[in-house]
C-alpha cells in the first residue's frame, strides 16, 4: 500500500479465486462476460473508501510440486473519503495559519504566537500517531509542515516589527533629547532651516497623531544630520543610516503572507486532487 498521497490517495486491492485440487488439465476457470460477470449492490459501502471501479483478469499460477492452475482476479480501485480529514486536519491547520496572520496584519495585535505554533505541533503529532510508520513523506505531511512554516514566519515577523518599533522609539527619544542642545542653542539658524521644508500645519499636532509619527522621526533625523554637519558631531547622525520603516514591513506582510499561502493551496490541491 502506497501512502505517499495520503489522504488523497487511491488504493488497488485484489481478490483471487483458484482451484485447490484441479490443475488446468482438469479444470478451466474464466470470466464468461468479463467485467459484466460481476455486479455490486449500491447499499454496500466502506467506512473509509469509495469503490470507484473494478475489473477482472485470468492468469495461470505455477506450483513446482503440482503444476499449473487457473486463477481468477478481481481488482478493486478504492478512493479514500477525504471529508473526514478535511474536518480533522486541513481545516484546523488553515484556521491556525489565518489566526497567525492577525499578528502579521495588525501591528498592535496582542495574540500570543506561541499558541498557534503549539497547536500546529499538536495537529502534526496527532496525525502521525494515527498513521503507520513509513519512511517517506505523505501529502498531509507536506500541507501541515508548510502551514507550520507560515505560522512560524508570522511569529518571527511580529517579533521583528515589535523589536524595530521599540528601537525606533528609543532612537526618537534620544534624538529629541539631543536636538535642543545641538540645534536649538548652539545653532538656532540650523533649526529654522530644518523646519523650512516642513508644513507647520501638519507639525503642529504631530505629537498626538499616529499618522504623523514617521514625519516626526524623519524631521528629527534631518535636524540631527544638519546639526552634525555644522558641529562636526557624528553621534546622532548615525541614527539616520539605520532608520527602518516598520509600517512598510507590515504592509508587505499583509500581501505576501496570504498571497503565498493561497498560491500554495492552489498548487497543492491541483497536484493531489
Amino acid at each position: 500500500m502506497d501512502l505517499s498521497r495520503f489522504p488523497l490517495d487511491t488504493q488497488t486491492c485484489s481478490l483471487e479465486i483458484e482451484s485447490y485440487a484441479y490443475t488446468d488439465d482438469d479444470l478451466m476457470l474464466y470470466w464468461k462476460k468479463g467485467n459484466r460477470s460481476l455486479s455490486t449492490d449500491d447499499r454496500i459501502s466502506l467506512s473509509q473508501f469509495l469503490i470507484q471501479e473494478f475489473h477482472t483478469t485470468t492468469r495461470l499460477a505455477f506450483y513446482s510440486s503440482t503444476g499449473w492452475y487457473n486463477r481468477l482476479y478481481i481488482h478493486f480501485t478504492l478512493r479514500r473519503h477525504v471529508f473526514f480529514f478535511l474536518l480533522q486536519t486541513y481545516f484546523p491547520a488553515t484556521l491556525m495559519v489565518m489566526l497567525s496572520w492577525l499578528m502579521a496584519l495588525t501591528a498592535k495585535a496582542t495574540a500570543n504566537g506561541i499558541t498557534t505554533v503549539l497547536t500546529m505541533s499538536t495537529i502534526i503529532t496527532g496525525v502521525n500517531a494515527s498513521m503507520p510508520r513509513v519512511s517517506y513523506i505523505k501529502a498531509v505531511d507536506i500541507y501541515l509542515w508548510v502551514s507550520f512554516v507560515f505560522v512560524f514566519l508570522s511569529v518571527i515577523e511580529y517579533a521583528a516589527v515589535n523589536y524595530l518599533s521599540t528601537l525606533q522609539e528609543r532612537r526618537e527619544r534620544v534624538l529629541r533629547e539631543t536636538l535642543p542642545c545641538t540645534c536649538g542653542l548652539a545653532h538656532p539658524g540650523v533649526m529654522s532651516d530644518g523646519y523650512s521644508d516642513v508644513d507647520f500645519n501638519t507639525t503642529g499636532n504631530y505629537g498626538s497623531s499616529v499618522q504623523n509619527g514617521m514625519k516626526r522621526e524623519r524631521m528629527l533625523v534631518q535636524l540631527a544630520m544638519e546639526s552634525d554637519q555644522v558641529t562636526g558631531h557624528v553621534g546622532s547622525g548615525a541614527y539616520s543610516n539605520s532608520w527602518i520603516d516598520t509600517h512598510v514591513i507590515d504592509k508587505y506582510s499583509r500581501v505576501l503572507f496570504p498571497g503565498s499561502y493561497v498560491l500554495f493551496n492552489i498548487i497543492y490541491w491541483s497536484i493531489y486532487s
